[in-house]
């Protein structure tokens, strides 16, 4: 059974939720890690704890997606598996939204993860493999009331999933997108004791995402969701 051996992860768009559970988990599992955000301030102790290198990089914008990347070439981890972790949201009224408000957060949202995706692919084409996971969510497959502007970047990024996959699995890359239907489990945003485990465990979503890479060839999947087991869908 062909079955790719990663070994440079990079984690776009890190925070202290999943991208955190995330980089403990492929450093657990021997990958070489890198961390990129627009504010790295925060990370030197995932950092530490994970062995990672850290990158601060506006994923928006194309130069600073193309030096992420040759930095890392430079250094020898070129990542062979790319997590697009980065989202942003302007909440309200559709006639309230500022527009330039609107642009930049479809920018990071979307272009973003293309811009990291199209750099990740021109470097995994050459060695007929390599993986690129992108964050999903609840907004991607439903548009809510008050939300358009989460609604445009998440239905943008699922498009960009499906078209990679069906253009990018024949060449031995896998894509997938994560549908990450419902809240998140933090410090700042903790379960109930009265409904427990009603938000999304990071680490059990890191879990299933590395259940996904090292799926078959032969059986992968372009697309998950993942949900508490009291959300209604």
């Amino acid at each position: 059974m062909h079955m790719p051996k990663y070994r440079s992860a990079l984690i776009v768009g890190t925070g202290p939720g999943l991208s955190a559970s995330l980089a403990r988990l492929f450093a657990k599992n021997g990958l070489s890690v890198a961390l990129a955000a627009r504010q790295t301030d925060k990370l030197a102790a995932l950092a530490k704890e994970t062995a990672a290198s850290v990158h601060v990089c506006n994923a928006a914008e194309p130069s600073e997606v193309a030096a992420l990347f040759e930095a890392l070439d430079a250094a020898g981890r070129t990542p062979d598996v790319v997590v697009y972790n980065a989202s942003n949201r302007v909440r309200g009224a559709l006639v309230d939204l500022a527009p330039d408000d609107v642009k930049r957060a479809i920018e990071i949202s979307a272009f973003g993860a293309f811009l990291v995706s199209q750099q990740a692919v021109k470097r995994m084409l050459p060695r007929g493999e390599g993986a690129v996971l992108l964050s999903g969510a609840t907004a991607g497959v439903k548009g809510f009331a008050l939300s358009a502007t989460f609604a445009m970047g998440k239905f943008a990024l699922r498009g960009l999933a499906q078209s990679m996959a069906r253009e990018l699995s024949p060449k031995g890359i896998h894509v997938a997108h994560f549908v990450i239907d419902g809240g998140i489990r933090s410090a700042a945003r903790p379960v109930s004791d009265d409904r427990p485990d009603s938000l999304l465990d990071p680490d059990a979503i890191a879990e299933t995402y590395w259940h996904v890479l090292n799926q078959h060839r032969s059986a992968w999947s372009w697309e998950v969701e993942v949900r508490p087991w009291v959300e209604k869908f």
